[in-house]
C-alpha cells in the first residue's frame, strides 16, 4: 500500500512539475488532504512522510505543499479545502476515504486526486487513484486466461485468442516470443 501511495504521490507531482516546468516558473501549489488527527491518523501521518520523500526525489523548490486535517469527515475536508483555494491551490491529492469527498463538488474549479478506491458515488472534480477490486479481478481473470493459453501454446489458440481480446494480444505475443527463445537455447 505504502508503494502504490508512494507511486500515486510521484506520478501526479512529476506530471504537474513537468507542466509547470513547461509552462512558467512560479511556484507549483499542491494541496494535500489528509487524516492528520482522529480515528486515521497513522494513515495521514503516513502519507505525509510519503509526500515528503517524493518532493525530495523530485528536487524541485518550486513545488509547494500544503497539508491540511480532514480528520476523516466531509465537512472539515470541505473546510480544509476551501482554506487552500485561498491560498491559489487548484490541485490537491487526497482525500483518502470516499466519505471525505462528498460536498467537494462545491469547488468546481479544483480537482481533487483521491487515494481511494471507489469509483462510484464521488464528485466528478475527484479523481479516484486507488486500485479498485473490480479492476483487479480483471486482472487476475486475464492473467489466468493468459497462463492457461500459455500453457496449449499452439499458434492456432494463440491467433484465435488475439483475435477475441485485442488488448491480452501484446502480452500473448511477447509471452510467445520468450518461450521461442528459451526453446532455442
Amino acid at each position: 500500500m505504502k508503494t502504490f501511495i508512494k507511486f500515486i504521490i510521484i506520478s501526479t507531482l512529476s506530471l504537474v512539475n513537468f507542466f509547470q516546468n513547461s509552462f512558467s516558473s512560479e511556484k507549483i501549489k499542491i494541496g494535500l488532504l489528509v487524516p492528520i488527527t482522529g480515528q486515521h491518523s497513522e494513515i495521514g501521518n503516513s502519507i505525509i512522510k510519503s509526500v515528503r520523500l517524493a518532493i525530495n526525489k523530485i528536487d524541485d523548490d518550486r513545488i509547494e505543499i500544503t497539508p491540511k486535517d480532514t480528520k476523516s469527515n466531509p465537512i472539515n475536508s470541505l473546510r480544509s479545502s476551501k482554506e487552500l483555494y485561498e491560498q491559489g491551490v487548484r490541485i490537491v491529492i487526497g482525500p483518502v476515504f470516499i466519505e471525505s469527498s462528498k460536498y467537494l463538488d462545491e469547488l468546481k474549479d479544483m480537482t481533487f486526486i483521491s487515494l481511494t478506491n471507489k469509483i462510484y458515488g464521488k464528485p466528478p472534480n475527484v479523481i479516484s487513484a486507488g486500485v479498485n477490486a473490480l479492476s483487479q479481478i480483471n486482472t487476475i481473470k486475464k492473467f489466468k486466461k493468459i497462463k492457461k493459453l500459455l500453457k496449449k501454446m499452439s499458434i492456432k489458440n494463440i491467433i484465435n485468442e488475439i483475435n477475441k481480446d485485442k488488448k491480452i494480444s501484446k502480452k500473448i505475443i511477447y509471452d510467445f516470443y520468450l518461450k521461442l527463445k528459451n526453446e532455442k537455447k
